[in-house]
């Protein structure tokens, strides 16, 4: 008799789909993902702990907190009724705080841009899932900001795949291994839009 980890786990995957289809309001934004289960090494023995890797994506900080704590809610719950000996142990790591653009700031900027690169070449991004820790610096200050995206592939490619509807496929994002971003003139327009967003705010024409 014994409490198998692998059962166990198996059972918390499937209740943790809950904390976004029945514990996320509809409107609101989650993602909760087990990225990995980790559990034992061979096929006939039972092994003494599984890990279970968990990610999470959230628009709003208290949504977030909610997550967090049915997490560890279920977690505890499904160890508590497998009658495991331990507790769960909870680690987190890889956090980032959310970025969260100032309207002002935003504004500003984009007017600078629009001046500088015309209309054509700025567009209001959507939001992203992306992890960041760029704003835990002008947080830090408890200063406003605005972060914002640099498109970097062939212009006539992104067009043609927007067409198609397939620029989630077709077009390679951060992190992807095909992601090869044209230099020029994409190190170009880079570093002109930090020298125009800076000067948007020291003054100068």
């Amino acid at each position: 008799m014994s409490v198998d980890p692998v059962v166990l786990a198996a059972s918390i995957v499937i209740k943790l789909q809950t904390t976004v289809s029945r514990e996320t309001k509809p409107g609101e934004f989650a993602v909760m993902t087990v990225g990995a289960l980790n559990a034992g090494s061979k096929s006939n023995i039972i092994p003494d702990r599984a890990v279970l890797l968990l990610n999470i994506h959230s628009y709003d900080n208290q949504l977030r907190t909610r997550v967090l704590a049915a997490i560890e809610r279920i977690v505890t719950g499904e160890c508590a009724a497998a009658g495991s000996p331990r507790g769960p142990e909870f680690e987190f790591y890889d956090q980032f705080p959310l970025t969260n653009n100032d309207a002002k700031a935003t504004d500003r900027v984009t007017a600078a841009f629009t001046r500088h690169f015309g209309a054509a070449a700025v567009e209001q991004a959507s939001r992203q899932t992306a992890s960041e820790d760029f704003s835990r610096i002008p947080d830090a200050f408890g200063v406003p900001y605005t972060y914002w995206l640099l498109g970097g592939c062939e212009p006539e490619a992104y067009r043609a795949a927007e067409a198609r509807g397939t620029v989630a496929q077709d077009i390679p994002a951060n992190h992807s291994p095909y992601l090869a971003p044209v230099l020029d003139p994409t190190l170009s327009m880079g570093v002109q839009a930090h020298v125009v967003a800076a000067l948007a705010y020291l003054g100068a024409t």
